[in-house]
């Protein structure tokens, strides 16, 4: 695509700030739309894109696509833990998580390596293609067999829209700073010094409104339970992190 560096960087970038301000919010998605039709409808989207990255004909269009690709993938991702429920339900207990934890786990591995393969032996339009007799599969399958909740539209009318719009300038902004910080030399360069105290001061007054809303869209309240607080906090503290997996 005669792509510059910087506009190659973009790619992730968007990735990333569309990634981490949609999964907060997927949990009260699921609520309102139910397990069934929101896996179903985030594998089409996410198929629907694949097959727009792979017809996408500059890098402006790519950087577009891949972030309406995670938005698509990210939002079905703790619906694991309700598929999980589902087969306890049924008595097969403890067992039942382990083939979802050996997928995620042999994924990052296996990707890269059939990943280059394709794009050697066939064409890198193919690395999309591919996922779309599978993701056409998989919402076909979730719409037909996955009945574990019911929607609960309500809950739209008594949603706190203030919050997703500060939780969303929270973690987009701090995204683009986490990210490009380095390339623009931190706080010397204007933008990443406008967009860490836009993060700050939008991240104080989602805190203070999730803390005062009866019904927060993501509930805070949650990290009182030590348990939860710990085990979140263990998981952000990992001598691995996001940014150094990335690296290697």
């Amino acid at each position: 695509m005669s792509a510059a560096q910087d506009q190659i960087a973009w790619v992730q970038t968007a990735y990333l700030i569309a990634e981490i301000i949609t999964i907060p919010v997927s949990g009260w998605l699921t609520r309102v739309f139910s397990t069934r039709w929101l896996f179903a409808a985030s594998a089409a989207g996410f198929t629907i894109t694949s097959l727009l990255c792979g017809l996408a004909w500059n890098i402006e269009n790519m950087i577009v696509f891949r972030r309406d690709a995670r938005i698509a993938r990210r939002v079905h991702d703790p619906d694991d833990v309700h598929v999980s429920v589902l087969f306890s339900s049924k008595g097969r207990g403890a067992p039942t998580p382990l083939p979802l934890s050996a997928i995620a786990s042999t994924a990052p591995t296996l990707g890269p390596v059939i990943g280059a393969w394709i794009t050697d032996t066939l064409d890198w339009h193919w690395l999309f293609y591919v996922k779309l007799l599978p993701g056409t599969a998989v919402t076909i399958l979730a719409a037909l067999l996955v009945k574990i909740d019911e929607p609960d539209l309500k809950l739209l009318k008594r949603a706190d829209y203030r919050a997703i719009v500060l939780l969303a300038i929270t973690l987009g902004t701090l995204e683009y700073v986490l990210e490009e910080g380095a390339r623009w030399n931190w706080f010397y360069d204007a933008t990443i010094r406008d967009c860490a105290w836009l993060a700050a001061f939008s991240g104080i007054l989602f805190v203070i409104r999730s803390l005062t809303f009866p019904q927060p869209v993501v509930d805070l309240r949650a990290l009182t339970n030590r348990n939860f607080a710990v085990s979140a906090a263990s998981c952000h503290l990992s001598p691995v992190s996001t940014s150094s997996r990335r690296s290697i």
